[in-house]
C-alpha cells in the first residue's frame, strides 16, 4: 500500500513537532486531521495565543482539533469520524488507550533520545546535564507505560562539547521528522522491524537515566560542584529555561558561560570582577566566567554591557 494513501492525525504543540508536520506534508502524506493543545493567554495583554503547531496548520487548511481533556466524549467521537489508518505524535501530551489504541496502525511517536535513554519530558536538556557526547530521535509505538513501546527506527545524534539544548534541539527535530517519514515509508513496505525495549542490554533499571520535567530547583546552581557540572547544567537549560544564581539577591539567568580550571582563590559561589570585561563564580576545582546573561528585570546581554550599567553594592 502506497503510504500516501494512510490517513494520518498528526498530534503536536510546540515548534519540535512543527518539522514533522511539514516534513509529512511535504512529502505528500494525507494528514485528516492535527491535534493540538487550546490556545492559551499569554504576554502583557493576556491574548490567545495559538501552538506553533497549530499557526503552520491553519495556514495549510488543516483541519484542526483542540481538547482540553482527551476523554472528552465529543473529542473521541470528531477522532473518530476522522478514520485514520495511523497517528503521529510529536512533543505532545500523554493519551488515554482510548486514543492511541484507535488506528488500526496504532500510534507512532517521535522521542527525542536513544530509547530505553532518557524516557521523559525533557531528553534534550538532561543528555547535556548529564555530560553525554552521544544522544537520537527514536521513533516507537506507544503503550501504556510512557516511552516503553516498540522501538521502530532510530538515528544517533553526536553532541558537541559547547552544544546547548537550543542548538540540539533545532537539529534533532529536523533528524527527527526524516527519521519520522523513513518510518511511515517502513511500515507501509514491511521494511520496519519492532524491537521490545526489554530486548535492548541497557535496558536496566541501574544503568538507565531517566528525563523527568525540569523545575525551578533544578536550574538553581550549586556553586559547590564541580565546573564541568556547573558548564553542562548552563548548555542543558540554554536557552530554557535557563540555568540561574543569585547576584546580591536578585535573580541571575546565565544563558552563555566559559570555563576556567584553576584552584579558586575564593570559596565557592564568591565571585570575582575587574568590573568591566568579566564576572566569574567560583566552583570548588575552578571558575565559571559568564558571558551571556539577564539580570532580573533586566534585558538579556553580554557580560561587558551589563558591568558598563551595573552598580554593585561593595563598590
Amino acid at each position: 500500500m502506497d503510504y500516501k494513501a494512510y490517513r494520518i492525525i498528526f498530534m503536536g504543540t510546540p515548534d519540535f513537532a512543527v518539522a514533522s508536520l511539514q516534513k509529512l506534508l511535504q512529502a505528500g502524506c494525507n494528514i485528516v486531521g492535527v491535534v493540538t493543545a487550546p490556545d492559551k493567554p499569554a504576554g502583557r495583554g493576556m491574548a490567545l495565543q495559538e501552538s506553533p503547531v497549530k499557526q503552520y496548520a491553519v495556514q495549510q487548511g488543516l483541519t484542526i482539533l483542540q481538547p482540553t481533556q482527551l476523554k472528552d466524549p465529543a473529542f473521541i467521537e470528531t477522532l473518530q469520524s476522522l478514520q485514520a489508518d495511523l497517528q503521529i505524535v510529536v512533543a505532545f501530551r500523554m493519551l488515554p488507550e482510548v486514543v492511541w489504541g484507535m488506528p488500526r496502525m496504532g500510534t507512532v511517536n517521535v522521542h527525542g533520545s536513544l530509547l530505553p535513554q532518557y524516557r521523559g519530558a525533557a531528553p534534550i536538556n538532561w543528555a547535556i546535564i548529564n555530560g553525554e557526547s552521544l544522544t537520537g530521535v527514536t521513533t516507537f509505538r506507544l503503550k501504556h507505560e510512557i516511552d516503553t513501546g516498540n522501538i521502530l527506527l532510530s538515528e544517533k545524534i553526536w553532541i558537541g562539547e559547547n552544544e546547548t539544548a537550543g542548538s540540539l534541539h533545532d537539529r534533532m527535530k529536523d533528524i527527527g521528522a526524516s527519521l519520522l517519514l523513513e518510518t511511515i515509508q517502513g511500515l507501509a513496505n514491511g521494511t520496519v522491524q519492532e524491537t521490545p525495549q526489554s530486548s535492548i542490554p541497557t535496558t536496566d533499571e541501574n544503568t538507565l537515566r531517566h528525563a523527568p520535567k525540569i523545575f525551578t530547583e533544578t536550574c538553581r546552581i550549586d556553586w559547590n560542584n564541580s565546573v564541568a557540572d556547573i558548564y553542562n547544567l548552563i548548555r542543558g537549560l540554554s536557552p530554557y529555561p535557563t540555568a540561574f544564581t543569585l547576584l546580591e539577591e536578585k535573580k541571575l539567568k546565565i544563558f552563555k558561560a566559559k570555563t576556567e580550571m584553576s584552584i579558586p582563590a575564593i570559596a565557592p559561589g564568591e565571585l570575582d570582577t575587574d568590573y568591566k570585561t568579566y564576572l566569574k563564580f567560583a566552583c570548588k576545582d575552578g571558575y565559571i566566567h559568564l558571558e551571556d546573561i539577564q539580570l532580573e528585570g533586566k534585558k538579556q546581554m553580554d557580560v561587558a554591557s551589563f558591568l558598563r550599567g551595573y552598580r554593585f553594592s561593595n563598590k
